[in-house]
């Protein structure tokens, strides 16, 4: 499977998911009314287990009285290892035919992500032959967020065709690590040289690291190779707007999609990091028409700007460019999916 296996999928605009607990109906409209792509609701970690099943019914009627307009919708569903997971899958498979996405939490090997996929098999199976089918595909999306499935990403990206998605857990992911500081998805200045105490090096400034980049840079890599959309993990403190900036750019730079938020303050900007620049799409504009004027001369390279560009810089124009078409597509009303 290659990364034109991605053909196979709806193509969604997730800059932007906004977390929403499945207990909190007050919460909903306000979620619709945002600039959230799409919305999560939580019935995982935001849920007390006392409340599980009364969450799903109240998720199960929200899902059907409420008008998502283009957002994508998307339900966090309990882990593998709780007694709540078949039945989050099978009530939302059989009863909310306006899903798009099951949000699988704790990740850890192919056969996690198979059984859930079979759930939705069955059920939509079963809707058919009742001729009360959904022609809607649920997708799935895995979020890693343990060192084993870190280890196992490989195997869990190619198990099944309902897969659309990796994403990254950081808050999971600190605590098996057994890392110290308590911000989800925030650096840590513990992870840092220090010249002039280490090598008596006075005058040098302290060389910060990101202790994410690892784990990050290998669910974006292992997206890509199979052909998978990527999502970053939420940033905790959702009171630190610059702060939730910098992790979002360096989730771009990585090649990710989209980032998780926790509060809409965050909303505005994934959106804007996670869309194109106008200074990009002049770039690739460019890049195309000079790649095209040297293409009819026999020439597969140009100097632009000082910059020698050729084949590979028309892929990555490309990209651009159809980014920036499902975002003006999502602005207009027109869908946040495109087949």
């Amino acid at each position: 499977m290659s990364s034109a296996s991605a053909t196979r999928h709806p193509v969604r605009l997730l800059r932007s998911m906004l977390f929403v607990p499945a207990t909190s109906e007050r919460f909903f409209s306000k979620a619709l009314a945002s600039e959230a792509d799409g919305i999560i609701f939580d019935l995982e970690d935001a849920v007390a287990e006392g409340q599980k099943e009364s969450a799903r019914k109240l998720l199960v009627s929200a899902l059907n009285d409420l008008d998502f307009g283009v957002k994508t919708v998307a339900v966090r569903i309990n882990g593998i290892d709780s007694p709540q997971m078949y039945k989050d899958v099978i009530a939302l498979a059989e009863q909310c035919p306006r899903l798009d996405l099951i949000v699988q939490p704790m990740v850890e090997r192919a056969w996690h992500v198979q059984c859930v996929a079979t759930l939705i098999d069955q059920v939509q199976r079963n809707k058919v032959q009742r001729s009360t089918g959904s022609s809607r595909m649920v997708g799935i999306e895995a979020i890693i967020e343990t060192p084993m499935g870190l280890e196992n990403l490989g195997e869990i990206a190619k198990v099944s065709s309902r897969l659309e998605a990796l994403s990254f857990g950081a808050g999971d992911y600190a605590a098996a690590m057994r890392m110290k500081n308590h911000i989800v998805g925030a650096p840590d200045s513990s992870y840092r040289i220090c010249p002039s105490i280490e090598f008596g090096e006075a005058g040098i400034p302290d060389q910060f690291g990101d202790k994410w980049h690892y784990a990050m840079a290998r669910v974006a890599n292992a997206s890509r190779a199979y052909g998978l959309r990527a999502r970053d993990s939420a940033y905790a403190d959702f009171k630190n707007p610059e702060g939730f900036r910098a992790a979002a750019m360096r989730a771009r730079a990585l090649g990710f999609d989209g980032k998780s938020a926790i509060h809409p303050s965050q909303i505005a900007a994934c959106n804007e990091i996670f869309s194109p620049s106008p200074e990009e799409i002049a770039w690739a504009k460019n890049v195309l028409e000079e790649l095209d004027k040297a293409a009819r001369q026999g020439d597969g390279a140009v100097a632009l700007k000082g910059e020698m560009v050729d084949e590979a810089h028309v892929k990555l124009a490309r990209s651009i460019l159809e980014e920036q078409k499902l975002v003006t597509l999502n602005q207009s009303g027109n869908g946040a999916t495109v087949s």
